[in-house]
């Protein structure tokens, strides 16, 4: 498991870094400010959560399936959330059908705070060691 969320951290962090320059130099000629400004949140989520996975991936402190929860949580959490942004952003672009997609963003966004509160509850229950 730790391989497979440290494979995912790397592939949410390249994608974040590409989707970011991408924001910045192509689509900035073609979406509004607006537009930008929630394509570039999609960005920075994903890089947060990237990094969020990198660090539960060597996290010694939880078990195989904690470990499980929280990944499957975050990387739910970041397709949705991250996912719904850019295709709301571009909308305008691509001309698809996203008006379903707002409902979307807000799942994502608890998905996210779920593998957080989790982490947080999955520590908190641990047996201090002295």
């Amino acid at each position: 498991m730790d391989r497979k969320i440290l494979l995912t951290a790397a592939v949410l962090g390249i994608t974040a870094i590409i989707l970011g320059a991408f924001g910045a130099h192509a689509l900035k000629k073609v979406l509004t400010e607006i537009q930008l400004q929630s394509f570039e949140t999609g960005v920075r989520y994903q890089m947060y959560h990237a990094l969020f996975l990198l660090f539960i991936g060597t996290f010694a402190m939880l078990n195989e399936k904690e470990r499980a929860i929280i990944f499957w949580l975050t990387l739910s959490g970041v397709l949705f959330f991250s996912g719904s942004i850019y295709l709301l952003a571009t909308n305008q672009l691509t001309q698809l059908k996203t008006k379903f997609l707002g409902p979307v963003t807000p799942i994502g966004g608890m998905l996210l705070i779920s593998a957080w509160g989790y982490l947080f509850y999955s520590i908190l229950c641990k047996k201090p060691t002295i």
